[in-house]
Parts: C-alpha cells; sequence; structure tokens
C-alpha cells in the first residue's frame, strides 16, 4: 500500500518536477574560414568538413532539443577560394581573372552569410579575418547578416552589438561577443580605419555591469579569442599581450559558459573558475555543443548543471541539399577560377620538407616578392607543406595551395642587422644539437608555428644548430661578401610580417617603402603567366649545418609529411 502511494506521488511530482528545469542547448561553430562545401579546393577532392555538413548535425540536434540556440565565433567570410573569388567582386567589381560568372551575374549576398541566415544562426562574434578585404567587404557582408555581429571591445563599431538576448524556450541567454585586439599588428590601417580594439576583459566587465540593467537567465560569451595556457601544465602559450584571453575572461564573475576560437585547437570540455569552456574545430569540422540544465528560482531560472563537448563531422555525414544548392554558384565560380592553367613545370614540385632545406617552391615566392618589391632580400614562410605538384600545367589551384592567405607584399626600410636579427628569430623553429654529431632528434621545435617560419632570398647563410638560440646564423653573406650589419637594405615582406606577427618585432615600425595594391597570390599569377615557368631547383642560397642535423632534419620531414 505505502509503495503504491509512492509511486502515485511520484508519477504525480514528475511533471511538476520538470516544468522547473529547462535544457538549453548552445550549438557553435568557428573559424569556419568560408568552408560550405565539404570540398579540399587545394587538392580538388570531398573533405570531412563545412557548414553543408554540419548543417545535417544541427537539424539533428534540434529536433533533440527545441530549446537550441546557434552562434558562431569568428574568422568567417575569408579562407577559401569560394569566398576568395565573392570578395574579390565586391571590392573590384570584378570576379578574379576577369571570368564570367556561372548563370551571368554575380550573386547579391555573401555566401557564408547566405548560409548561415539559412541555418538561422543567432549571433556572431566577429573575427580578426573578417577585416582582411577591407571596411567595404566587411560592411557589406555584416548587412547581408540577418542576425547581429558582436564585439563589445571594439569602439567605433556602432553597426556591432556589445551583446544580444535570445530566447530558449522560456529561457533568455545573453550572448556577449569579443574579437581578439591584435588586428592592427596584422592588417594594414584602411582595413579598419575608425576602430579601436580594447583588451578584452576590460569590455566585458563592462559588458556585465550593463547586463545587470536587462532581464537574463544565463550569460554565455562567443569569444574570438584564444586560450593562453595548458590548463593541465600551466604552461602559457606566446602572444601578442591580450591576444587570446579566455582564461582571464573565466576569472569574471557571472559567466557561466565561454565558446571560442581563433586558436584552432580543439577543447570539448574544461572548467576555469567555474565557468565551461568550449572550442570546436576549425573549417567546420566540428560542431562546438554546450548544454545548460536550469531551475525555476525564486527570480528567473538559475544555471544547476552544465556539459559540453564537440561533434565531429565525418565522411559519412551527409551534406545538406538546400545548402549545397544555395552555394552552388559559389562553388562553381571558384572551380573555374582554380582550374585556370597559369605555366608549366618539367619536374615534379614537392613542398614536404620545404621548413627543412631550401626548396623550389618557396623560392619561387622570393622570386615574385623580389622582383614586384624591387627589393634586396626576401622573406617568405611556407604555408602548406602538403603541395606536390607534377610535371605539367600548373594551375591556379597549384598557386593558391602555396599560397594560402590574402597577404599583399611591402617594400620596407631596413639594415643588415634587421635581416640578422629576422633569420635568427626564425632559426628558433629548429633545436639545438648537443654536438656536431646530432645523434638524436627531434630537431624541429614543435612549439613554434612551421607557418612563421622564414626563410630569406637574396642573401646566403647557414643555420648552425649546435650553436644557442640568437646565436645561430654564420656565413651570412650578400653578393659573396660579409653581409654589412649597417647596410641599408630595401626588404620584402608581406604585410601580416611588416606589422611584427610571429614575433618578428624587428620588422615592426619599419619605413614602408611601398606596397603592393594586389595580394601575393594573384602577383605569383600574375608573374608567372608572363613567364610561363615555374624555378625547377632550388638556388641552395641556405643551409641548416651540420650535415648530420640535416640528415635527422630531413627524416623528420619525410615521417610527418602530411598526405598529399
Amino acid at each position: 500500500m505505502l509503495l503504491r502511494w509512492i509511486l502515485a506521488l511520484t508519477a504525480a511530482l514528475t511533471p511538476l518536477l520538470a516544468a522547473r528545469q529547462v535544457q538549453v542547448t548552445l550549438l557553435a561553430t568557428t573559424d569556419l574560414h568560408g568552408n560550405i562545401y565539404p570540398w579540399d579546393y587545394y587538392l580538388a577532392k570531398p573533405a570531412p568538413r563545412g557548414l553543408a555538413k554540419l548543417a545535417t548535425l544541427i537539424r539533428q540536434v534540434r529536433e533533440e532539443n527545441p530549446n537550441t540556440v546557434l552562434i558562431d565565433c569568428g574568422d568567417t567570410i575569408q579562407g577559401t577560394p569560394l569566398e576568395y573569388v565573392y570578395q574579390t567582386y565586391v571590392r573590384t567589381g570584378t570576379a578574379p581573372l576577369g571570368l564570367p560568372w556561372p548563370g551571368g551575374a554575380a550573386p547579391a549576398v555573401d555566401p557564408m552569410m547566405a548560409v548561415m541566415n539559412h541555418l538561422r544562426f543567432q549571433a556572431m562574434a566577429v573575427g580578426n579575418h573578417e577585416y582582411n578585404f577591407g571596411l567595404k567587404n566587411l560592411q557589406q557582408a555584416r548587412r547581408d547578416a540577418r542576425f547581429p555581429w558582436l564585439s563589445a571591445n571594439t569602439a567605433g563599431g556602432k553597426e556591432y552589438l556589445r551583446y544580444t538576448i535570445v530566447r530558449a524556450g522560456p529561457i533568455r541567454v545573453a550572448i556577449i561577443g569579443v574579437t581578439t585586439p591584435g588586428i592592427p599588428i596584422w592588417e594594414k590601417p584602411e582595413n579598419y580605419a575608425g576602430y579601436e580594439f580594447l583588451p578584452i576583459p576590460k569590455a566585458v566587465e563592462e559588458t556585465l555591469a550593463e547586463l545587470k540593467h536587462q532581464e537574463y537567465d544565463t550569460i554565455v560569451v562567443a569569444a574570438h579569442t584564444g586560450l593562453d595556457r595548458d590548463l593541465k601544465t600551466g604552461e602559457v602559450f606566446p602572444s601578442p599581450a591580450g591576444e587570446n584571453a579566455v582564461y582571464d575572461i573565466a576569472q569574471l564573475p557571472g559567466i557561466d559558459a565561454i565558446i571560442f576560437g581563433h586558436t584552432h585547437r580543439e577543447l570539448p570540455e574544461a572548467l576555469v573558475n567555474g565557468v565551461l569552456l568550449n572550442q570546436p574545430r576549425q573549417w567546420g569540422m566540428a560542431l562546438g555543443r554546450v548544454d545548460l540544465t536550469l531551475e525555476k528560482a525564486a527570480r528567473g531560472w538559475r544555471v544547476i548543471a552544465k556539459r559540453a563537448t564537440t561533434l565531429p563531422v565525418t565522411a559519412d555525414t551527409p551534406a545538406d541539399p538546400e545548402v549545397l544548392e544555395i552555394a552552388r554558384p559559389y562553388h562553381e565560380m571558384a572551380e573555374r577560377y582554380l582550374n585556370t592553367v597559369v605555366a608549366e613545370t618539367p619536374v615534379a614540385l614537392d613542398a614536404a620538407a620545404g621548413r627543412v632545406r631550401d626548396n623550389p617552391l618557396v623560392d619561387a615566392i622570393h622570386e615574385v616578392q623580389l622582383h614586384y618589391a624591387q627589393a634586396d632580400v626576401s622573406f617568405a614562410a611556407l604555408f602548406n607543406p602538403r603541395v606536390r605538384i607534377p610535371p605539367g600545367p600548373i594551375t591556379v589551384r597549384e598557386i593558391a595551395a602555396l599560397y594560402l592567405y590574402e597577404n599583399e607584399l611591402y617594400a620596407i626600410e631596413g639594415t643588415g642587422r634587421m635581416v640578422k636579427d629576422a633569420l635568427e628569430h626564425a632559426a628558433r623553429f629548429y633545436l639545438s644539437c648537443p654536438d656536431r654529431a646530432c645523434s638524436q632528434g627531434p630537431l624541429i621545435n614543435r612549439k613554434i608555428i612551421g607557418y612563421n617560419y622564414e626563410t630569406a632570398q637574396g642573401v646566403d647563410y647557414e643555420i648552425d644548430l649546435t650553436q644557442p638560440e640568437g646565436q645561430r646564423i654564420r656565413n651570412l653573406r650578400r653578393h659573396g661578401k660579409p653581409l654589412d650589419m649597417d647596410a641599408p637594405l630595401r626588404l620584402a615582406v608581406n604585410n601580416y610580417r611588416a606589422g611584427g606577427s610571429g614575433g618578428y618585432r624587428m620588422f615592426r615600425g619599419a619605413k614602408i617603402l611601398w606596397r603592393s595594391n594586389q595580394d601575393i597570390r594573384q602577383l605569383m599569377i600574375d608573374y608567372f603567366s608572363e613567364r610561363r615557368r615555374f624555378p625547377s631547383q632550388a638556388d641552395e642560397n641556405w643551409r641548416v649545418a651540420p650535415p648530420a642535423a640535416q640528415r635527422l632534419l630531413d627524416q623528420e620531414a619525410r615521417a610527418s609529411a602530411p598526405a598529399p
């Protein structure tokens, strides 16, 4: 009898208890970088990524829980040829190479915004790469969006909101957006004219104070700024001051979760000071998911449980056909552009070892930079060691794969000392040999991102790994003579390096003598379209010493060579 009474009471109370609890699901993307189609444009083959596949995961979660909020954490409108061809059209009025659009007319809306509108995104934190194509392009994409762009720490951007409050069933979710403040380091001034990027923690603190006058039930931060440390070891990663502020944001009271991006490091779940952290993979390779359980309180609702994970995209994840159709004109235009033949190569070219020994593909970048900047010395990095080009035609696709970014070329005023300092800084990419035998590795410093390893053309030099950092550059010569440290030199660098990015502070503040009005990739296309022939072998103007170190580095490069 008692048991029946307990069961009856439980059955009666369960709906009441359920009504007092609500689960809200936050779904997030970050660093999409223009990826819509599940397609690797540089290898011309399918890839498990992009909004078309994410759309399937989003639909599944919404069916599971209608109380779902969908946000993006920035770096959205730049990164693939699909976006590049459209952004070029917005900036210049014509498609790259003057190619006609499929169907005769260019679409009227930014491709990422068109798809995100279709998927009913509710907010987007502004990323630093939103500024890459200039303010005209940025503002056009923002106007195309049917959801707010958020950046609490950007002053002067009246089109941005500091926060927005959205509904998820009965729950009011306050979303604060922030942007990494390093944009003035990386961008040319006209690309952010009128904007000021404030320290993130202070801006969030002020926004939290402002929210006290609003009605909400939970606060989350959509952050285009990374985590600057290893949470297990406490090791802090070097970066410009304030670039990666997630840990500092988590120290502020009142925040339930931070979903973030910028650093391209996946973090399914972590707790810092009771704040839940989540970072999905870049390029639409995973969807971030944060579940908040809220309980009815005397006034409003309060969070009583929270968890996070990432939902991976796989080769078996179906692509949403409606998304594919929306993006089809942009995709077809990108493929038309990429398939344009530019030059020829009589030999196979392979970038796999291009960060451990001189390489003709990197020399091709130097050749273009020296020509257009009329420079004495050129600095360039290998951005993509996956590039493989068989003998025969070289298309825009191969050049785009080699030079991934929309950087512009600068000629700056420098000296021999600046060249040596830059090469010493670059040599941090290698670890030291204990002796000239270099009997064991590894010799590649995994703490240094490969695309921050610059080589130079216009000088000859050796990198001696038996020496400590800062003392490795030997036999630095120009025209067969030791380089004069005080000699004035005209240096070719990209705009990011000119701003001191990657730790190349010796370039920052140097007088700019000239800059291109086209990105370096387009300069390469123009240059080799005229000459029709790529360098077929490296000129060996730099090498690693001792020879034992070079052998170990060759082995490491082969062992870690990414699949083509």
